[in-house]
């Protein structure tokens, strides 16, 4: 049985017209089920019996199950259980421009980066477009809140999945659906260089951020394995590929490692790194996990970095901080519940 949710609005049309139906039924159907939040074919007034038999011997709607969330002033984090029994982890982020989801896009991950609990879990599977789909819609409908911005930074590395994360933003931009632009999409890689420059290639493409955390081979290589495969000169070309061809800004995020990567040095070797990128750097302050021993750079490393940036015409920010307190901050998700 298909999960509907797994369907972009091209697939749904297609569907239709092999079943000798007409192709516009895609739209009301996407309106339906987006829009209106259907959870039962038998609902649905404006197809005969013959139609929504046809969707019921063929599309089940099926919501995540809840297993536990947990609250602070600005952030939820959601713990969910998928069909096969897996666990998955969203994060509801309240800002003053919005509210924004940390989706997850697999069931751990086999990146393996020396400072993120999630790495910890090595991947079981991909999750399919539906289920990342339905961690927006099961947080819009458990929390009471409209998301606005989407980011693709929880579980898992999105471009290890990459088929699915592009159907997953095809089916979220749709504007019979949940009509998201893609300017509020963000997804975050560690650097797969060749998902990239696909990427770079699409039509329609959402903001792109690189999880860079070193502005050399030598250092990015003990942190982050993936720098053994793709060294940081191949995913510089390729990223500057992406802005380029799309007029887009892309985010280098580079979190602080006390000790590691916070040096006066690594600010003037970023800012060579990245000389001539249409980009910006998002400076991230770590959040201890329970597996590492890595610890956050002082307020006065963080600030003197900032500030050789800043004087280099870099543009940069601090990440705010959120959801520290739940384990559910940048490095943190770990589905820990069995």
């Amino acid at each position: 049985m298909n999960n509907i949710y797994d369907f972009t609005f091209e697939k749904l049309k297609d569907f239709f017209v092999q079943n000798s139906e007409n192709s516009a039924k895609s739209k009301i159907l996407y309106k339906l089920i987006y829009k209106d939040r259907i959870n039962n074919f038998d609902d649905i007034c404006e197809f005969g019996d013959k139609v929504k038999e046809m969707l019921k011997n063929n599309f089940e709607i099926k919501s995540l199950k809840l297993v536990s969330s947990t609250n602070s002033a600005d952030t939820s984090k959601f713990l969910f259980e998928l069909d096969d029994g897996h666990k998955i982890e969203s994060v509801l982020m309240k800002h003053d421009y919005g509210n924004g989801i940390c989706i997850s896009s697999q069931i751990g991950c086999n990146m393996d980066c020396a400072f993120c609990e999630s790495g910890k879990l090595k991947k079981i599977r991909n999750l399919t477009a539906g289920e990342m789909v339905k961690q927006i819609l099961a947080v819009e409908k458990i929390s009471g809140e409209k998301i606005s911005h989407i980011v693709i930074m929880g579980i898992g590395e999105p471009f290890d999945n990459y088929e699915n994360v592009v159907d997953f933003t095809d089916i979220v931009t749709e504007q019979n659906g949940l009509g998201f632009g893609a300017k509020h999409i963000t997804i975050s890689t560690c650097g797969i260089v060749p998902k990239i420059k696909e990427y770079a290639n699409r039509n329609v493409v959402c903001n792109l951020a690189i999880s860079l955390h070193a502005p050399n081979d030598e250092l990015r290589c003990k942190i982050m394995p993936i720098n053994k495969k793709y060294k940081i000169s191949e995913l510089i070309s390729a990223v500057k590929e992406y802005t380029d061809k799309n007029n887009k800004k892309a985010t280098f995020a580079y979190i602080m490692l006390k000790g590691i990567n916070d040096d006066e040095k690594c600010a003037n070797e970023l800012c060579r790194l990245i000389e001539g990128i249409n980009c910006y750097v998002n400076l991230i302050p770590y959040n201890k996990t329970s597996s590492s021993d890595f610890e956050k750079s002082e307020k006065e490393a963080i600030a003197r970095f900032y500030d050789i940036l800043k004087q280099n015409n870099v543009n940069v920010t601090v990440r705010r901080e959120f959801g520290s307190e739940l384990k559910a901050a940048c490095g943190q998700l770990a589905a820990e519940v069995k």
